[in-house]
């Protein structure tokens, strides 16, 4: 295995560099690469990692020269910087650190409810100037009052619990909170207009999706409590801004503290200059203690994902954990030879994938499974699929993907069997992993089976009668091809019959051709894995 270089292209802590270093990771770190996009696109392609924070934009140009890459870590939350569908379409997986920041930017939002409540920046700017404007600046008390919360995740469930512990009565919307972790967490939960119209201040902790972008639309704004606080931590364009200042000026909202916005860098919007409105650079995760902790974490999951396979808050797949991860390694080359042995076998478009999990397997996350199965099985037909962009691949393409779990298999062993619907016919085939961690196919067409996969192999049906093997055999070692294993087949004597065999060199057209001639066979095949 040769060792993995991952570069680092924007400001990190050096103890995330150290930790690159001491797994064994060739890395390069330059903290102001990401400033130019030319210097960085020439040097990407000699690289497995790509580690950036928010200067690094890694575009669909940029990814055209990352030859190499296997996965971008953002050190933060969002990863706006970052293309998606295209690093997903090259099988680059794209992680982020959710968790990294939530205390610091549940406490920016805390803090910036405070300030607005109290009217501190303006009170501050008054008193420095020399004025003592005592009765200009008259606040509101927070405790006893409601606090909405739009989205109780991570963030926002650190947010309830320092609200509650300020004594306040929070109320939240989020069709993801169920109504025991509510409970727990010590809200109410409540639909949006219900938050809406009791909420005395409202603060908003979502990712910014078509579904949540202008959330507080102008529409939503006019039902909100009179008086009412807003802020927002989260995402620029979770508010309608225009509307907001609007009801701003009309004293129907009564104040705003924003630290994200539509356009970013802000250098102007139309909150700016209103007397009753904070705002802040988008500082929410701008602590040394979180900048210390995202810059940790992105280089424990890069180097986890490069040196074991573990897959840890990525955005484009499935999360493989890395405890599981030796446990999921073989099924998922399993999963995969299996798709790719049916692959070679198709020769019209596919129509849809089955892949059926039978024993201890079924218990596994079977998602990184599945997505090995469709990239093997549609590789012939489209060289650049793999487990990241499989499935992508086959939505786009129309093909129906199906999963379907059972709790033993007949035999007690783990057992996938993976189902390839094309527009000629439905071909199948079961597979195993045994105690040597070794994937062996067990069964094609119904038919038992039992060997493993080899680089180069041939895959020959016939009808059981004397006289195949030796024939084949001849043809083989005329032709200077050594034969590594033979293994066979039958569904009954004289009946359908299988030969599948490892060979130490691949055959040429010619030799395939002769092969086929052999009176007992029906189809011959060559498959490389």
């Amino acid at each position: 295995m040769t060792t993995p270089r991952v570069l680092i292209s924007d400001a990190l802590s050096p103890a995330a560099v150290q930790i690159f270093k001491d797994r064994g990771i060739d890395v390069t770190f330059d903290p102001n690469l990401g400033k130019d996009k030319d210097k960085l696109a020439a040097m990407i392609g000699g690289y497995d990692g790509l580690a950036i924070r928010s200067a690094s934009k890694a575009t669909a140009k940029l990814l055209e020269s990352a030859t190499k890459l296997k996965v971008i870590g953002r050190a933060g939350i969002g990863v706006d910087n970052v293309d998606i569908p295209a690093a997903t379409a090259k099988g680059i997986i794209v992680m982020n650190t959710p968790f990294g920041n939530s205390i610091t930017t549940a406490e920016h939002a805390i803090a910036m409810m405070m300030a607005l409540a109290r009217q501190i920046p303006e009170a501050d700017l008054s008193t420095q100037a020399g004025k003592w404007e005592k009765n200009k600046f008259m606040g509101v008390e927070i405790t006893g009052k409601t606090l909405g919360i739009i989205g109780c995740g991570n963030i926002g469930s650190i947010a309830a619990d320092r609200a509650i512990g300020l004594k306040m009565r929070v109320i939240a919307y989020d069709p993801f909170l169920t109504p025991e972790r509510a409970v727990k967490i010590g809200v109410e939960k409540v639909e949006l207009d219900e938050l809406l119209t009791r909420a005395d201040f409202i603060t908003l902790h979502v990712p910014m999706t078509e579904k949540t972008k202008n959330i507080l639309s102008r529409e939503a704004l006019a039902k909100t409590k009179n008086g009412v606080r807003i802020i927002n931590c989260a995402r620029g364009g979770l508010v309608d801004e225009e509307a907001l200042a609007e009801a701003l000026k009309s004293g129907h909202v009564a104040g705003a503290a924003f630290d994200v916005f539509a356009e970013e860098p802000a250098s102007s919007n139309a909150l700016f200059g209103l007397p009753n409105v904070i705002c802040t650079p988008h500082l929410g995760a701008s602590t040394n203690e979180a900048q210390e902790n995202v810059a940790l974490q992105v280089a424990e999951q890069m180097s986890d994902y490069l040196l074991r396979g573990a897959i840890t808050n990525a955005v484009n797949f499935p999360s493989i954990s890395a405890e599981e991860a030796p446990r999921v390694k073989p099924f998922v080359a399993l999963a995969e030879k299996l798709g790719s042995f049916l692959g070679q076998l198709t020769e019209s478009p596919v129509r849809g994938i089955r892949v059926v999990y039978e024993g201890k397997v079924a218990e596994l996350n079977t998602k990184p499974l599945t997505a090995a199965a469709i990239a093997g099985a549609l590789r012939p037909f489209m060289p650049g699929i793999n487990m990241v962009n499989a499935a992508a691949i086959a939505r786009d393409k129309g093909i129906k993907v199906e999963e379907t779990t059972r709790d033993a298999a007949e035999d007690g062993e783990s057992r996938i069997k993976i189902y390839v619907d094309a527009e000629d016919m439905s071909r199948h085939a079961a597979g195993t992993v045994l105690s040597d961690g070794v994937p062996r196919i067990t069964e094609i067409r119904e038919i038992k089976i039992d060997a493993a996969f080899a680089p180069h192999m041939i895959y020959i049906r016939n009808d059981d009668k004397p006289g195949f093997i030796g024939a084949f055999g001849s043809l083989l070692g005329s032709a200077g091809v050594n034969i590594a294993t033979f293994n066979l087949g039958r569904d009954k004597p004289g009946g359908d019959a299988i030969c599948y065999v490892a060979i130490d060199s691949p055959v040429g057209d010619d030799l395939l051709a002769r092969i086929e001639a052999i009176p007992q066979v029906k189809r011959a095949r060559r498959l490389a894995f």
